[in-house]
């Protein structure tokens, strides 16, 4: 008897595996939106996400604005160099038009729940901005992809990748519940948090049983 191959989902119907370096191109703009808002400073307000504007003022780009908009130098630097050290490695693996559309998904709805916390909270005073949230959604991805992997912490300690995942984790949500001001605690946590979803939803992948096993394989 011939047994009927079940049709997977549209949502994880693959895409044609295509390369043409979209991490570059996506830090690229960021070079360009950062020496645009450094011109003009004003524009930050415009394209960083607030509740007010976005809701009040109706400035519905802000979802994708703030992710190519950053407060420093500084700021900019760390997102793009992780960006270009661990997303091209992610975009090799999973092919540039998958990898865009994690870093969207990932950039804007980490974003859009942190905005609904801020309006829950009452913290409409609050502008977002910057790429980590799709940033930190990366880090998962490259844990996921690359288990055995070790990163270095300021260049310097070896740790395996899916271990720095936890530990950020952990420190991004103790730094959001003691309240630290200037960084957008809830954005990293949600980035993590979106990425693992994406990868049990569109991939049927759990992250925990890849890193088991990678861990056992040792």
């Amino acid at each position: 008897m011939i047994k009927l191959m079940k049709r997977q989902p549209f949502f994880r119907k693959p895409f044609t595996y295509t390369y043409f370096r979209a991490a570059l191109w996506i830090i690229a703009i960021n070079i360009v939106f950062f020496c645009f808002t450094s011109v003009m400073p004003q524009m930050k307000y415009y394209l960083s996400m607030n509740v007010y504007l976005l809701i009040g003022r109706k400035m519905f780009w802000q979802p994708v604005s703030y992710m190519f908009t950053h407060g420093s130098f500084v700021h900019l630097l760390f997102n793009m160099f992780v960006l270009y050290q661990i997303g091209t490695a992610v975009e090799r693996a999973i092919g540039s038009k998958e990898f865009l559309i994690f870093y969207f998904v990932t950039g804007i709805l980490s974003g859009l729940l942190s905005l609904l916390v801020y309006l829950l909270t009452g913290q409409w005073a609050v502008f977002l901005l910057g790429a980590s949230g799709a940033i930190y959604g990366l880090l998962l991805a490259y844990a996921v992809l690359f288990p055995k992997a070790k990163l270095f912490i300021w260049g310097i300690i070896p740790v395996s990748a899916p271990l720095l995942v936890i530990v950020y984790a952990f420190i991004e949500l103790l730094s959001g519940m003691e309240g630290s001001s200037g960084v957008a605690h809830s954005a990293h946590l949600f980035g993590i948090l979106v990425a693992w979803l994406y990868f049990v939803i569109r991939f049927g992948v759990h992250p925990l049983k890849i890193w088991k096993e990678s861990f056992r394989n040792r």
